[in-house]
């Protein structure tokens, strides 16, 4: 698999497709990858349960809505990122910025913005939002054994996704947006699934 460097190298000087929100909410997500020299490990985080939010319980990468404050929604996947995991992005490396997407159940633009590190970073999840964090190694987010499509239960609809299981049985499985996000990454660096 890539190094670190080389993940780099092929995201610099990808141009990023961008979105305008229009009638649609703003979020920003961070792509976090560390790599100490065994493979590239990427961060998911499971989100906590929340009534309120769309995406309670679900597996995904800490950010979340940018707000009036912020300056650029690369500053709110930081922002998010420090207040979800107590990691601040300003000690790693920035790989890049994936093609913005739009939800498909949720009016909601998403831009995703890639950081590295060469060492594991310390992280302190909030337990309001974060149920639990993890790193998971990128060649096995190749793997097809991994990929199915699943059923959903969404905003009280039933809808059948590609999925990836990243955990163990009975535990939720990798879909929607952040999916999406790690097709495209892969595929920007030339390891497609």
């Amino acid at each position: 698999m890539l190094s670190l460097d080389e993940i780099r190298d092929r995201m610099k000087d990808r141009p990023a497709i961008l979105a305008e929100p229009r009638e649609r909410g703003r979020a920003a997500v961070a792509l976090v990858v560390c790599d100490e020299g065994s493979g590239p490990e990427v961060l998911f985080i499971e989100r906590s349960d929340h009534d309120e939010d769309p995406w309670s319980g679900h597996l995904g990468f800490p950010g979340g809505r940018v707000e009036p404050e912020d300056p650029s929604p690369r500053s709110t996947a930081a922002r998010e990122t420090r207040e979800e995991l107590g990691l601040d992005l300003a000690s790693a490396e920035y790989l890049g910025r994936l093609d913005d997407l739009l939800g498909a159940h949720v009016p909601v633009v998403v831009s995703c913005f890639a950081f590295g590190f060469r060492r594991r970073p310390e992280l302190s999840p909030n337990p309001t939002e974060v149920r639990q964090a993890f790193w998971f190694p990128l060649e096995d987010l190749r793997d097809p054994r991994r990929h199915s499509a699943k059923t959903f239960h969404f905003l009280g609809e039933e809808l059948t996704h590609p999925a990836i299981r990243v955990l163990g049985e009975g535990r939720p499985w990798l879909w929607g947006i952040t999916y999406r996000l790690i097709v495209q990454f892969l595929e920007a660096l030339g390891c497609p699934v």
